[in-house]
C-alpha cells in the first residue's frame, strides 16, 4: 500500500508539473491583438519591436534624448515660475512675459529637433565597443567582435528608421550609420499583413527574426545598391 501510494504522489506531482509547463508555453505563445485599422498603433508596436531586436545586438544612445529633456525641463520651469511667482498682477508683467516668449523659444527648439534631426528616426545606437560586446542585449544573439565585417560599426553608431506611408500595407525599416556623410544603409519592406492576421493578432517573434536578418547584413557590410549601381548591373 505504502508503495502505491508513493507512486500516485509521483505521478500526482508528474501531472501537476506538466500542466505547469503546459500554461508557461500558453503564456509565452500569447500575441498581442491590435485594431490594424488604426494604423499610429500599428506602426507604434511595429517600431517598439523593432527598437527592441537591435538592442539585443548594440547600445541605445540617449545623448539626444537626454538634450530633449533637459530643454523640456527647462521649458517648464518657466512655465512654473509664470505660474507661481509670487508677485501680484500687473507687476509681473514683465516676468509672465519673459517666461511665456522662454517657453515657446524652446518648444520651438524641440519642434526642430522632432521635423529636422529625429525625422523618421526610432532608434540611434552607440558604436560598438571593441573591446568586446556591449552591456545591454541578449549574449547569444551577439556576434563576436571578430567576426564583425563591417568595420565602421566600431566608429559609427547605427541610426534605425522606419517608414510606414498612410493607408500603405508597407512597413519599411532602414538601417544606417550615425554622423557619416552619404552613409550606405541596408533597408527591407514588408508587408503588414505578413506579421498581422485577419484579428490583429501580431506575429512579434516573426518580426523581430527579420530585424535581426536585417542587422546581420549591416555587420556584414551587404549594403543596399544605390540607383546607379543598379542601372550598371
Amino acid at each position: 500500500m505504502a508503495k502505491k501510494n508513493t507512486k500516485n504522489v509521483e505521478e500526482e506531482a508528474e501531472g501537476e508539473l506538466e500542466d505547469e509547463e503546459d500554461n508557461e508555453d500558453e503564456e509565452e505563445i500569447e500575441l498581442l491583438q491590435v485594431d490594424t485599422g488604426d494604423m499610429i498603433k500599428v506602426k507604434q508596436i511595429m517600431d517598439e519591436t523593432v527598437a527592441a531586436a537591435v538592442l539585443e545586438h548594440i547600445d541605445e544612445d540617449y545623448k539626444l534624448d537626454n538634450i530633449k529633456l533637459i530643454i523640456m525641463t527647462a521649458a517648464c520651469a518657466f512655465a512654473m515660475v509664470a505660474q507661481f511667482a509670487p508677485i501680484p498682477f500687473p507687476d509681473s508683467r514683465i516676468i509672465l512675459g519673459a517666461c511665456c516668449c522662454c517657453y515657446f523659444v524652446l518648444s520651438g527648439v524641440l519642434q526642430l529637433i522632432t521635423t529636422f534631426v529625429d525625422m523618421d528616426s526610432i532608434l540611434i545606437t552607440r558604436p560598438l565597443s571593441k573591446n568586446g560586446p556591449n552591456g545591454c542585449g541578449s549574449e547569444e544573439k551577439k556576434t563576436k567582435t571578430s567576426q564583425i565585417k563591417n568595420k565602421d560599426l566600431f566608429q559609427y553608431g547605427v541610426r534605425v528608421r522606419s517608414q510606414f506611408p498612410r493607408f500603405s500595407e508597407w512597413y519599411t525599416v532602414i538601417l544606417e550609420l550615425q554622423n557619416k556623410e552619404k552613409s550606405p544603409c541596408v533597408s527591407q519592406k514588408w508587408s503588414v499583413g505578413q506579421f498581422f492576421d485577419k484579428e490583429g493578432m501580431f506575429d512579434e517573434i516573426g518580426l523581430q527574426m527579420e530585424v535581426d536578418k536585417l542587422y546581420h547584413r549591416l555587420e556584414n557590410g551587404d549594403y543596399d545598391k544605390d540607383d546607379d549601381a543598379k542601372k550598371k548591373d
